[in-house]
């Protein structure tokens, strides 16, 4: 969380481009976080000399006392990133070193944090790493002991009874992060069930590099590495499981870089069908093919909730007009996709003919179905397909692109989540509208409703996976605009009040009883957001098979309905 947060402050600082921006000492110890905020113009520093203007970040390790308040004078604008855990340590040494108290602090004593740490003791402060130090301690009446915030558990107990021996009356504290404490647990559960641990994170990560002493202490093969370009892949095709963790300063995109690669090694035990069924599940996915037949199957289930007589044009019209709208917003916006879904982009990279060319031909097939309806259909399907594309497209003239922030209408803030809704609404429910046989308006309203809350609460919930490769690229999405917690507590409100809209239109005889069937996919989306808010699914291509499978659900659940009727 510490180093989340201390990312996103700097990130969101960078992308206003207002000054120059520098962080005190390296953000966090990851080389290839920090190449790229050099990229941004977010310079890591190791004192003020010279700098007379500019933003000054606090990195979430933290800082002594007394290089804090020569920050303060020195005219620069500061900006506090410190972890809130680290915050409180520095908290508890300053309260008890005003009160006589002589601080141990177990850890590392070149690690920032510590240093911080350090400076809080009111120069009656010692650093020790092992229990066998605590003999070399000196004897005083009054002793705390804490520990950084990524110390191993395990030594930190042992260093806990050896100082409880020395000074029975000491003030002990656990300050090690409930985070790190979680993840060294998870890090000795995971070796019980797989043959070695991939752990990705800095060379000179601490928290990293206890995860990968922890893992070699469990006796499991134990592979540290940075990058995906590091893994020993002849040694890992000879592993049936492999299990992988990652420090708290590795990013999203790089753990996913070198999923991505070992889940390309073909293993011993891996049959032919099995190999292709999973190379088949991954195209139709990357290739926005699966999002496609969700909005295929949600069109299908709509048009049996609007009262309309099922047909395949219609649902097979939402199909090639989503696919060919993804395909083409993703050519035209790489930025965040490199960071957020880097095999997506790799992918994209790979087959850009035959994206560009299906793309192509699923736009042209969509206008010859819209033709087919009726003049009406196909030139508001043409508006449609316009508007989609420019979407991307930046729309403010090149000069004066610096005095407006927003040159695409996806820059607007929350604008990508409810105009993509609004395109899924309005293909879906409202194009029939037109077509030359009477609907009733009330069953029009609600499958308008359901259709566009569905559709927000998807793209909204892809958009808080999505964070950390927004933030890079600059583009003011809705969680970060209103934040992770909040944005999630929205997608809880829309989805409740989606699910009154179902229950309460056969009530009332706006639509038929279909409208508690449809009950169900809501049901199961919103399991799936209580599941991830819970932490017990991560963003990865399981996550969004079972985002895209309550679509498929609910033309399931249509198809059988119709079938039975």
């Amino acid at each position: 969380m510490g180093v989340r947060r201390a990312m996103e402050i700097t990130l969101a600082e960078a992308n206003k481009g207002k000054g120059r921006l520098f962080t005190y000492g390296p953000l966090i110890h990851n080389s290839q976080v920090l190449e790229m905020l050099e990229s941004k113009n977010v310079k890591a520093v190791e004192d003020i000399n010279n700098i007379n203007n500019g933003t000054m970040i606090i990195r979430a390790h933290g800082i002594p006392p007394e290089e804090r308040k020569i920050l303060k004078t020195s005219g620069l604008k500061i900006i506090d990133a410190t972890c809130p855990r680290v915050a409180q340590v520095q908290a508890i040494i300053r309260y008890h070193a005003k009160k006589g108290y002589t601080t141990v602090i177990a850890g590392d004593r070149d690690h920032a944090e510590v240093i911080g740490l350090k400076g809080y003791g009111q120069g009656n402060a010692y650093i020790i790493s092992s229990e066998a130090e605590v003999s070399g301690l000196p004897a005083v009446q009054k002793l705390l002991l804490v520990a950084q915030t990524t110390q191993n558990e395990r030594i930190y107990d042992e260093i806990n009874k050896a100082v409880k021996r020395r000074y029975p009356d000491a003030l002990v504290f656990n300050t090690i992060c409930d985070a790190t404490s979680e993840r060294q647990k998870e890090v000795k559960s995971l070796a019980e069930q797989v043959d070695c641990i991939v752990v990705v994170g800095g060379y000179h990560s601490g928290n990293t590099q206890r995860l990968a002493q922890i893992s070699m202490e469990t006796g499991k093969p134990t592979f540290h590495v940075e990058t995906e370009r590091e893994l020993d892949k002849e040694r890992l095709a000879s592993m049936e499981v492999i299990g992988v963790t990652a420090g708290a300063s590795t990013p999203n995109w790089m753990i996913r870089n070198v999923v991505k690669e070992i889940e390309a090694i073909r293993g011993r035990g891996e049959t032919w069908l099995g190999r292709w069924t999973k190379k088949g599940l991954k195209f139709l996915l990357l290739s926005n093919i699966m999002v496609a037949l969700g909005a295929l199957c949600l069109s299908y289930a709509a048009g049996i909730l609007s009262g309309r007589k099922p047909d395949i044009l219609h649902p097979l019209l939402a199909f090639l007009y989503i696919y060919a709208m993804r395909v083409f917003n993703r050519f035209l916006d790489k930025g965040a996709g490199t960071y957020n879904d880097p095999e997506r982009a790799a992918f994209y990279e790979r087959y850009k003919l035959f994206l560009i060319l299906s793309g192509v031909a699923a736009l042209i097939g969509s206008l010859i179905i819209s033709f087919q309806m009726g003049m009406l259909i196909l030139a508001a399907m043409a508006g449609l397909c316009l508007l989609g594309v420019i979407y991307s497209i930046p729309l403010v003239p090149l000069s004066v692109r610096d005095l407006w922030k927003y040159t695409k209408m996806r820059d607007i803030p929350g604008s990508k989540n409810l105009l993509e809704a609004l395109g899924w609404a309005t293909v879906i429910a409202l194009l029939p509208l037109l077509e030359p046989f009477y609907m009733h308006w009330t069953n029009v309203l609600v499958t308008f409703l359901f259709v566009l809350m569905t559709a927000f609460v998807r793209a909204a919930f892809f958009d808080i996976l999505e964070v950390q490769g927004d933030l890079v690229v600059g583009v003011e999405t809705l969680p970060i605009t209103l934040g992770e917690k909040r944005t999630l507590l929205l997608l809880k409100i829309i989805i409740i009040s989606s699910a009154l809209i179902l229950i309460i239109g056969p009530l009332i005889k706006a639509v038929g009883s279909f409208s508690f069937l449809m009950l169900i996919p809501l049901f199961a989306f919103s399991i799936l957001l209580m599941v991830y808010e819970k932490g017990r699914i991560q963003h990865g291509p399981l996550l969004e098979y079972l985002v895209e499978g309550s679509f498929l659900l609910a033309g399931l659940i249509a198809l059988i309905w119709h079938i039975l009727s």
